[in-house]
C-alpha cells in the first residue's frame, strides 16, 4: 500500500470517530490547538523562516514572499480563528426539513460530515489552520496538501494540530499532511472511495489541473474575473468610490475587481474622473480604444487581458454602449465569481441580477464583500466558482452533505 493511499485509509477511521464527536469535544479540541499555536509560536516562525528565506533566494515576488511570511502575529491571528470557529453553530445534525408522511413514517433530512476532504492549496500557510479547524468543525478528517514553498510551515502548524485534537480526545489523523510530489498529488486525486470531497484553492493553473486530473469529487474555488459596470444612470461620484475600493483595497484576492466596464453615455464624465484616480492608486489600466483616447497612461487591451485574473494592480476596461453588451461581454469573461452594477435605475439593476449568472451578483456595493466573514459565515473554506454542491462563500454548512431518517412503527410499502 503506498504511503499516500494509506494517509486516506488512516483519514477514513479517524473520520468515524470524528462524526460521531460531540460538539463539546470539537470545541474543546479547537480551543487546544489555539493554544498549541500559540506556545509553539517561536518554532512555527522558525521553520517559517526557512521556507521564506528559500523563497528569496529563488527570486520569488516580494508580494508572494509576504503572503508566505508567519510572525508571532499571524500567528496569533490563526489561534483567534479556530477560537472563533469554536463559537459558531455546528452544523451537523441540523435538520434541513422534517414532516410526518400520511403513511405515519418520521422523515428529516439532516447535516452529516463529508467524511474525508483533501484540499490542496497554495502559498499561505494560514490555510492550514484555517483549513484544519473548518473540516473539523464541520465533523470532516482532512488531508491537506500545501506549496512546496511552504512546506516547513505547514510541517510544523500540522504537527502541533495534530497534537492538541489528540489531547483533546480525538484521533490525530483526523488532521494529516500530504507529502510527496506531484506523482503523490495526483495519487490523492484518484482516492475515490477513501477522499469524498477535494477542494483546491489557488490560481487558475491549480485548480484547473485539479479539476481534469481528478477522480474525487472537486469542488472549484477562487479564481475571480469579478466586473464592476458602470451604468448610465450611476451615481458617478459613488461609482468611482467603489471601483478604487474593489481594485485597490487588496488587489491580490479573488474578490478584487478586475475588470470595469463604462455605459457609452457616462464614459466621457466618468473617465474624466477615475483614469486620474487609478493612475493615482497605482493601478495600470488595460484599456479598448475609447478608454486609450480617454487617458494619457492606458495600455491597449488584449482579448486576454479581458480574462484574466491579474491578483494585481491592473485592470482591464471597456466602453459598452448598453446594459445588455455589457452582460454579454460578462458572460463571455467572467469567472461566474462576483460581478457588479453601479446605477440608480431599479429596472437596470433588476435586469442585471437577472442576467448574470454568478455566485454573487452585487448593487451597488464593492465586489470586495463577496466573503464569508463579510456575509456573516465567521468562517468560510473558499468561494466556490461552480454551482454543485455549493455556491458562493462556503461556510460550515457547505463543508456537510445530508442523509434522510425515517422512523416508522412497522410501516411495509403496499
Amino acid at each position: 500500500m503506498s504511503e499516500i493511499i494509506e494517509l486516506c485509509r488512516q483519514a477514513r477511521e479517524a473520520s468515524y470517530a470524528l462524526s460521531a464527536a460531540s460538539r463539546a469535544t470539537k470545541d474543546a479540541a479547537l480551543h487546544a490547538m489555539a493554544a498549541a499555536l500559540r506556545a509553539n509560536t517561536d518554532q512555527i516562525v522558525a521553520a517559517n523562516a526557512k521556507d521564506v528565506a528559500a523563497a528569496r533566494e529563488s527570486g520569488t515576488p516580494g508580494s508572494t514572499v509576504d503572503r508566505l511570511a508567519l510572525d508571532p502575529a499571524r500567528v496569533d491571528a490563526m489561534a483567534a480563528g479556530l477560537e472563533q470557529l469554536a463559537g459558531l453553530v455546528d452544523p451537523v445534525g441540523e435538520v434541513v426539513r422534517g414532516y410526518t408522511l400520511p403513511n405515519g413514517l418520521e422523515l428529516r433530512q439532516v447535516r452529516v460530515p463529508f467524511g474525508v476532504v483533501g484540499i490542496i492549496y497554495e502559498a499561505r500557510p494560514n490555510v492550514t489552520a484555517d483549513a484544519a479547524g473548518i473540516c473539523l468543525k464541520s465533523g470532516n478528517a482532512v488531508l491537506l496538501r500545501g506549496s512546496s514553498s511552504a512546506a516547513e510551515s505547514n510541517a510544523a502548524i500540522i504537527a502541533v494540530l495534530r497534537s492538541a485534537a489528540a489531547e483533546a480526545g480525538l484521533p490525530e489523523d483526523v488532521i494529516q499532511g500530504v507529502p510527496g510530489d506531484r506523482a503523490a498529488v495526483k495519487e490523492l486525486m484518484q482516492a475515490r472511495g477513501l477522499v469524498d470531497v477535494l477542494i483546491p484553492r489557488g490560481g487558475a493553473g491549480l485548480i484547473q489541473t485539479v479539476v481534469m486530473e481528478s477522480t474525487v469529487p472537486v469542488i472549484e474555488t477562487g479564481v475571480g474575473n469579478c466586473h464592476v459596470y458602470v451604468d448610465e444612470d450611476a451615481d458617478l461620484d459613488l461609482a468611482l468610490t467603489i471601483l478604487l475600493n474593489a481594485k485597490t483595497q487588496r488587489p491580490s484576492v479573488c474578490n478584487a475587481a478586475e475588470s470595469l466596464l463604462v455605459h457609452a453615455s457616462v464614459a466621457s464624465e466618468f473617465l474624466a474622473k477615475a483614469l486620474p484616480a487609478l493612475a493615482e492608486a497605482g493601478v495600470t489600466v488595460h484599456g479598448d480604444p475609447a478608454i486609450v483616447a480617454a487617458g494619457n497612461d492606458v495600455v491597449a487591451v488584449t482579448d486576454e487581458d479581458y480574462g484574466k485574473e491579474y491578483n494585481s494592480l491592473d485592470l482591464s476596461a471597456a466602453v459598452v454602449d448598453s446594459l445588455e453588451a455589457a452582460v454579454e461581454h460578462i458572460r463571455k469573461y467572467s469567472s461566474a465569481h462576483t460581478d457588479a452594477i453601479i446605477t440608480r435605475s431599479q429596472a437596470a439593476a433588476r435586469r442585471f441580477v437577472q442576467a448574470v449568472d454568478s455566485a454573487a451578483v452585487v448593487v451597488n456595493a464593492s465586489t470586495r464583500f463577496t466573503d464569508g466573514g463579510e456575509f456573516g459565515f465567521g468562517a468560510e473554506i473558499g468561494i466556490s466558482t461552480q454551482k454543485l454542491h455549493a455556491r458562493g462563500p462556503m461556510g460550515l454548512p457547505e463543508m456537510t452533505s445530508t442523509k434522510y431518517v425515517v422512523i416508522g412503527e412497522g410501516q411495509i410499502r403496499s
